[in-house]
């Protein structure tokens, strides 16, 4: 079966497109092309609905990548009648945005974190209203400071922009992966690199805002001793 084209990874900003359906139940939906994105990396995977021919609408409450790379979206109710999602079967979907750009924007702002703490990420997630990186570190951290130049890295608005590099690259750059608990994903024969200009550059699948200004207003929250070698960083959006 085709791989499911992945539309978000060309543009972040979309937040609609039709796709045809490649095969329909209870694990959920596979389409031919999408804007959802898939579970991963710490990052949800997007929410949304999608109409279907007759114009009634299916609302998916997850997108997921299953062990062999497929994507599915897991609608919001079980799929009991299939009719209208039989393979072939043409859909629009559209995006929860609000939720979307709120996961780009602390993404994008991890990133930044993550440059201000020389330190490996044992761990990360992110939801609508927070975020927080986890530091192989046994020593504290000047909350204060970091949270001062968190801010003024994203008030200088840096532009956000990707690089791919070949598979063999990659092998010969492994300082720029900052996770050791995820390695980048080889074998594909390139990987994506995501650039914030003249502040960080880290192999990275998720989607991210434009400049780091677009990130808003966040603060830090708790930074906390999670054992031995592991400092946790929380991060709040102003808004939440």
């Amino acid at each position: 079966m085709a791989a499911t084209r992945e539309i978000f990874r060309e543009d972040a900003y979309l937040k609609e497109c039709t796709a045809k359906v490649l095969a329909a139940g209870e694990g959920g939906i596979e389409l031919d092309q999408t804007v959802f994105y898939a579970e991963g990396g710490g990052q949800p995977g997007d929410s949304g609905h999608f109409t279907l021919p007759d114009g009634s609408t299916l609302g998916i409450v997850s997108t997921v990548r299953t062990p062999d790379g497929r994507l599915l979206h897991l609608p919001e109710t079980p799929l009991t009648d299939l009719a209208g999602l039989a393979p072939g079967t043409e859909l629009k979907l559209t995006l929860d945005w609000e939720r979307r750009h709120r996961h780009m924007r602390m993404h994008t702002c991890l990133h930044l974190l993550c440059s201000l703490i020389p330190a490996p990420v044992t761990g990360g997630a992110l939801s609508r209203d927070k975020g927080r990186l986890d530091f192989d570190l046994d020593q504290g951290l000047d909350k204060e400071a970091i949270e001062a130049a968190l801010q003024r890295l994203i008030a200088e608005d840096h532009p956000v922009g990707e690089q791919w590099i070949t598979d063999e690259e990659m092998r010969k750059r492994m300082d720029l992966v900052r996770t050791m608990a995820v390695a980048p994903p080889l074998g594909a024969g390139r990987v994506r690199l995501v650039e914030i200009d003249a502040v960080d550059l880290q192999p990275c699948g998720g989607t991210h805002v434009a400049r780091t200004g677009e990130i808003g207003g966040v603060r830090l929250g708790k930074v906390e001793n999670k054992g031995k070698h592991n400092r946790r960083v929380n991060v709040l959006f102003m808004d939440a």
